[in-house]
């Protein structure tokens, strides 16, 4: 076999169903983790834009009425807006139970849990495809070696029916076989960095919302500006 033989073409031709499934699930694999990452990424940007937008308006708030309006007009259109109308939500609750004779023994506690409800659900949304990039990045590594190992006893096995056993004989079909380990890599390695930039930006984001959380507390729960409420939490972070 002349070296200009070998290669990834000469490869596919020697292989069977297995290493063609195999390359078939990594194919797989890669695509999905592409689309997820540029899936995500841009949905990270919108979020961010939008965002930004939002809490613009929100620090010229200075009452619940102007804060009212602004939930209606952002309409669920970000992380942020949906927290807001959350607090609002569960304020209108309040107000219908204590209107039916009810009286809630700790308003603001459950407020508060409400709050805290918001911000996990916005990070589920936030965490969705994490499993799949992590699945990825951890699993095609192996299933490049499984096929690696497959390749080369399958190589190992024609060189011996051959009664060739040469190293110019065995070194050709075995570093084919590596094609496997090194496409594993290339699909894996994308996923892995992704993964971790999205876990970062994850961590930003909800941090983000649970200051938010604290500023619509103290606008709904206790009646202080959202500007005050934010000057205060900075003061407090110093």
């Amino acid at each position: 076999m002349s070296p200009s033989s070998q290669g990834f073409a000469h490869f596919l031709t020697q292989t069977d169903a297995v290493g063609y499934g195999v390359l078939a699930v990594l194919t797989a694999m890669s695509f999905l983790s592409w689309y997820l990452i540029a899936f995500k990424l841009w949905r990270y940007i919108v979020i961010r834009v939008r965002s930004r937008a939002f809490m613009a308006s929100f620090r010229q708030v200075r009452q619940c009425a102007d804060a009212e309006h602004l939930r209606v007009s952002a309409n669920g259109s970000n992380p942020f807006a949906r927290l807001l109308d959350e607090g609002f939500r569960v304020c209108q609750s309040l107000r219908k139970t204590e209107a039916a004779g009810f009286k809630m023994t700790s308003p603001d506690d459950y407020v508060s849990a409400a709050l805290a409800h918001g911000v996990a659900k916005e990070a589920q949304r936030l965490e969705s495809g994490m499993t799949s990039l992590a699945s990825v990045a951890s699993t095609a590594p192996f299933i490049g070696l499984f096929g690696t190992v497959w390749a080369i006893f399958h190589a190992l096995q024609s060189i011996a029916l051959s009664a060739q056993a040469s190293l110019d004989k065995v070194a050709g079909p075995v570093g084919e076989a590596l094609i496997m380990t090194a496409y594993g890599l290339f699909v894996s390695i994308p996923a892995l960095l992704a993964y971790n930039a999205f876990v970062r930006l994850n961590r930003n984001v909800i941090g983000e919302l649970e200051r938010f959380a604290h500023t619509v507390f103290g606008l709904l729960g206790l009646g202080l500006p959202a500007g005050d409420t934010a000057l205060n939490e900075t003061k407090a972070n110093e």
